[in-house]
Protein backbone atom coordinates (compact mmCIF):
# COMPACT_ATOMS: atom_id res chain seq x y z
CA UNK A 1 0.00 0.00 0.00
CA UNK A 2 1.51 3.36 -0.84
CA UNK A 3 0.84 6.47 1.32
CA UNK A 4 1.23 9.61 -0.12
CA UNK A 5 1.78 12.83 2.43
CA UNK A 6 0.70 15.96 1.28
CA UNK A 7 1.85 19.13 2.85
CA UNK A 8 0.97 22.66 2.81
CA UNK A 9 4.24 24.82 1.37
CA UNK A 10 5.33 26.80 4.17
CA UNK A 11 4.37 30.07 4.12
CA UNK A 12 8.04 31.28 5.98
CA UNK A 13 10.37 29.10 3.62
CA UNK A 14 11.44 32.25 1.44
CA UNK A 15 11.82 34.82 4.21
CA UNK A 16 13.96 32.05 5.93
CA UNK A 17 15.71 30.64 2.99
CA UNK A 18 16.20 34.61 2.68
CA UNK A 19 17.59 35.04 5.84
CA UNK A 20 19.96 32.37 5.69
CA UNK A 21 20.92 33.40 2.14
CA UNK A 22 21.59 37.04 3.53
CA UNK A 23 24.09 34.94 6.99
CA UNK A 24 25.47 32.77 4.33
CA UNK A 25 26.60 36.20 2.30
CA UNK A 26 27.73 37.86 5.48
CA UNK A 27 29.70 34.23 6.33
CA UNK A 28 31.57 33.92 3.44
CA UNK A 29 32.16 38.34 3.31
CA UNK A 30 33.79 37.85 6.98
CA UNK A 31 36.11 34.80 5.99
CA UNK A 32 37.41 36.95 2.48
CA UNK A 33 37.81 39.71 4.29
CA UNK A 34 39.79 37.91 6.87
CA UNK A 35 42.16 36.14 4.74
CA UNK A 36 43.18 40.16 3.98
CA UNK A 37 43.69 40.97 7.10
CA UNK A 38 47.13 43.46 6.08
CA UNK A 39 48.52 42.01 9.71
CA UNK A 40 48.88 38.66 10.76
CA UNK A 41 46.90 37.26 13.83
CA UNK A 42 48.54 35.87 16.79
CA UNK A 43 48.26 32.26 16.35
CA UNK A 44 45.21 32.47 19.57
CA UNK A 45 43.24 34.28 17.25
CA UNK A 46 44.21 32.10 14.32
CA UNK A 47 42.94 28.87 15.89
CA UNK A 48 39.96 30.78 17.13
CA UNK A 49 39.34 31.50 13.16
CA UNK A 50 39.88 28.37 12.45
CA UNK A 51 37.52 26.55 14.89
CA UNK A 52 34.64 28.22 14.40
CA UNK A 53 35.19 28.39 10.59
CA UNK A 54 35.34 24.45 10.16
CA UNK A 55 32.62 24.04 12.90
CA UNK A 56 30.56 26.43 10.39
CA UNK A 57 31.83 24.71 7.14
CA UNK A 58 31.65 21.14 8.41
CA UNK A 59 29.99 20.41 11.81
CA UNK A 60 31.39 18.64 14.23
CA UNK A 61 34.84 17.18 14.75
CA UNK A 62 34.68 13.33 13.99
CA UNK A 63 38.14 13.17 12.68
CA UNK A 64 40.90 11.27 14.75
CA UNK A 65 42.99 13.25 17.15
CA UNK A 66 46.47 13.71 15.85
CA UNK A 67 49.45 12.19 17.39
CA UNK A 68 51.64 14.35 19.98
CA UNK A 69 54.17 15.43 17.70
CA UNK A 70 52.14 16.83 15.05
CA UNK A 71 51.68 19.99 17.46
CA UNK A 72 50.07 22.17 14.96
CA UNK A 73 47.48 19.67 14.00
CA UNK A 74 46.65 18.64 17.63
CA UNK A 75 45.89 23.09 17.99
CA UNK A 76 43.99 22.87 15.04
CA UNK A 77 41.89 19.66 16.16
CA UNK A 78 41.58 21.06 19.32
CA UNK A 79 40.64 24.15 18.06
CA UNK A 80 37.70 22.61 16.04
CA UNK A 81 36.72 19.94 18.37
CA UNK A 82 36.32 23.22 21.36
CA UNK A 83 33.28 24.38 19.41
CA UNK A 84 31.49 20.12 19.36
CA UNK A 85 27.43 20.57 19.08
CA UNK A 86 27.54 24.27 18.41
CA UNK A 87 24.87 24.42 15.04
CA UNK A 88 27.19 25.77 11.92
CA UNK A 89 24.38 28.70 11.71
CA UNK A 90 25.79 29.86 15.57
CA UNK A 91 28.86 29.08 14.41
CA UNK A 92 28.79 31.25 11.02
CA UNK A 93 27.32 34.40 13.57
CA UNK A 94 30.49 33.58 15.66
CA UNK A 95 32.80 33.44 13.38
CA UNK A 96 31.67 36.96 11.91
CA UNK A 97 31.15 38.59 15.65
CA UNK A 98 35.05 37.26 15.76
CA UNK A 99 35.29 38.89 12.98
CA UNK A 100 34.07 42.12 14.21
CA UNK A 101 36.33 42.15 17.21
CA UNK A 102 39.63 42.04 15.06
CA UNK A 103 38.98 43.61 12.34
CA UNK A 104 39.76 47.02 13.95
CA UNK A 105 43.25 45.29 14.93
CA UNK A 106 43.94 43.62 11.40
CA UNK A 107 42.00 45.40 8.75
Amino acid sequence: MYIKAVCKPNQHSDAVNTALAKDNMDFNTATEKAKSFTKTPTNDEFLEFYGLYKQATVGDNTTAEPGTLDLKGKAKWAAWSKHKGLSQDAAKAAYIATYEKYAPKYA
